[in-house]
């Protein structure tokens, strides 16, 4: 998110004062895209059959889950102060409205409740989260800072949004024992199509961000190709995904219902083209407004493919 994006829901946001900071501070797209993510993957466990199905299951892998958002996303803000003023001046600790010591309060109370609330919850769980908070945390976190090289930065995004989050909480909601590991066709099909999406997020994310991440010698892809060049890229990334579930819904690839994944997915690919066609990228307003239409699209995603399944 950006200046702009982040205004609108600073004054709308779910409360005032604290509420209201820990609600930018917990990065409310990611927060959607969390719990999307966890009830998709339940969904689809659902239609697949012989999955664990209990109300403790499904809440504690959504709780866990947010836990684990909300520290990856706070040890972020918390090593990117001084870029935050200048990139994302909205953020909690860097408009002063968290100190340095709440801000680290609030990433280790959520880290540690991740962790035990995954392992009272499920193995398949825990190994997920562990997992995400390892990588989240070399991400953000000196001396690694993955962030600082656009390949590695790139890889630790989709790969958590990606691979670890959907097959971990399929494994988990699933039922599956660790002697039968064995991933259905439709949940790769799935996953494959976030891990490329998300490669086009963590790369459009950074365009709006060149002014900080040049003052703090943060290298991405923005600043070696120019913000044209990743904007394009980033839409044919997105393309791919949506021609490529066209291709699994005419090839019946996956147990999904065709008739509406092939139609669902051409609906939504010709929206983002037009919304696209608006877009001036001297304008940052424009820029922000889009890479929230992008996580958008996202959201999207983790309805229309569950839905087609459910179809099936």
């Amino acid at each position: 998110m950006n200046q702009f994006s982040e205004q609108g829901q600073r004054s709308s946001g779910v409360g005032g004062g604290w509420l209201d900071a820990m609600w930018r501070f917990s990065r409310p797209h990611t927060i959607i895209g969390t719990s999307l993510s966890v009830l998709a993957l339940y969904l689809i466990a659902v239609a697949v059959g012989n999955g664990n199905y209990s109300v403790f299951s499904v809440l504690g892998a959504w709780i866990a889950c947010l836990c684990g958002n909300v520290y990856i996303v706070g040890l972020n803000q918390l090593e990117d102060v001084e870029i935050d003023k200048i990139n994302k001046p909205y953020l909690p600790i860097a408009s002063g409205e968290f100190s340095q010591r709440q801000g680290q309060l609030i990433v280790a109370v959520t880290g540690i409740l991740a962790l035990v609330i995954a392992a009272l919850t499920g193995p398949f769980l825990l190994g997920m989260v562990v997992i995400s908070l390892v990588i989240g945390t070399a991400y953000s976190l000196p001396p690694i800072r993955l962030k600082r090289f656009p390949f590695w930065a790139a890889l630790c995004i989709f790969s958590v949004r990606g691979t670890i989050v959907n097959l971990g909480l399929f494994l988990h909601f699933s039922g599956r024992s660790l002697e039968n590991l064995a991933i259905p066709p439709t949940v790769w099909v799935l996953t494959v199509f976030i891990v490329v999406f998300t490669f086009a997020i963590a790369i459009f994310k950074d365009i709006p961000d060149m002014e900080g991440d040049l003052r703090y010698n943060i290298t991405t892809f923005t600043i070696q190709l120019g913000s044209q060049a990743v904007f394009n890229l980033a839409l044919w990334v997105i393309t791919l995904c949506y021609l490529g579930m066209i291709l699994v819904g005419i090839t019946h690839l996956a147990s999904v219902n065709p008739l509406f994944l092939v139609i669902s997915h051409l609906v939504v690919l010709v929206w983002m083209w037009l919304q696209s066609w608006a877009v001036d990228l001297e304008d940052k307003n424009a820029i922000a407004q889009f890479y929230q239409f992008i996580w958008k699209l996202f959201f999207i995603e983790y309805l229309i493919f569950p839905i087609s399944c459910l179809l099936a």
